[in-house]
């Protein structure tokens, strides 16, 4: 089996290799702390971030794990994270900037439910005139992506070079070892995730094709299923696998929408468009939107082409 060195090592530029190698060894000691970490990786610090939500004693576990690794790496510039306002910087030189969500889902660690990590990645260019400009760039310009979701098993996703690929971590070894070559998320799927929760608040559009997912067929036997998790790349996870839609709109008190573009939704978009799914914000691909703030938030829905188009034609008053 190829472990990550090995299976990129004639395939990447030696940077590129790094920064994966880089990601792999954090990761390896945040799942460490997830398995034997105790009283300290559960509960909150009792302060907010900079969006103003809860941070989790995890959150700055993840986040000091990955910068402290990325610290010894000479190929990064800077980094950008969901925990601090600004931006990191690391090295002048560097050749590529890194945005990240340490711990996507932390709010989920005290039930014991799959958490994830999440990377944006960068060339740094050599035309901005600060790290900040840096990250101000539409998502399609990102070189690769990535994310490691900590569940039954943990796994390490990249996108780059136009495929996807999943590497399980072998726990005794302390590596990862590719379990998933070239992933394609199914062009249909049966699975819709959304938190229902806000269907007071949200488009009668995103309505009118939940009622369509709830149809029965001619047998009385439902056409689609609801899994919802509450991590975004937990559920994007299993859609990706086994084909579904992610839907994550702008409510009523969320109108610019709850998750960040850069290190979130933009990494995941070009994961899923690596794997023939599609990404949108509603009215445009993601990966088009040139972002006006490092900390942007935006509406996300993600998964089977199919599914997306389905949703988008409710939108158009074409449901199919």
């Amino acid at each position: 089996m190829n472990c990550l060195n090995t299976f990129f090592g004639n395939k990447v530029e030696k940077s590129v290799l790094s920064i994966i190698l880089s990601v792999e060894k954090a990761s390896i000691l945040l799942n460490e702390k997830l398995l034997n970490g105790g009283s300290e990786i559960h509960g909150s610090t009792g302060n907010k971030n900079v969006q103003g939500e809860k941070v989790q004693k995890l959150d700055i576990i993840a986040h000091n794990l990955f910068e402290k690794e990325f610290r010894s790496n000479n190929n990064i510039h800077s980094v950008l994270s969901e925990e601090k306002e600004e931006i990191i910087n690391l090295n002048n030189s560097g050749e590529y900037l890194i945005a990240m969500d340490p711990l996507d889902g932390s709010s989920n660690i005290d039930v014991n439910i799959p958490v994830g990590s999440i990377f944006s990645f960068f060339k740094n260019d050599a035309h901005s005139n600060s790290a900040n400009e840096g990250f101000l760039r539409k998502g399609k310009e990102q070189s690769f992506a990535a994310y490691i979701i900590y569940g039954t098993a943990t796994m390490f996703v990249i996108g780059i070079n136009e495929n996807v690929y999943g590497f399980t971590l072998n726990v005794k070894k302390e590596k990862y070892f590719l379990t998933h070559k070239n992933i394609i998320i199914p062009e249909e799927g049966l699975i819709f995730s959304i938190n229902e929760g806000n269907n007071n608040g949200i488009d009668k559009e995103i309505l009118n094709y939940l009622k369509y997912c709830k149809k029965l067929n001619n047998q009385g036997r439902r056409t689609h299923t609801a899994r919802f998790i509450g991590s975004l790349v937990a559920d994007f996870h299993r859609n990706m696998l086994k084909g579904g839609i992610f839907i994550y709109p702008n409510t009523a008190d969320k109108p610019k929408g709850q998750l960040r573009l850069i290190y979130e939704c933009n990494p995941i978009a070009l994961i899923a468009l690596y794997a023939k799914g599609k990404s949108l914000n509603k009215s445009e691909d993601i990966l088009e939107v040139y972002p006006k703030n490092n900390h942007e938030r935006t509406s996300f829905i993600v998964g089977s082409k199919r599914m997306v188009n389905q949703l988008m034609s409710f939108y158009k008053n074409e449901p199919n």
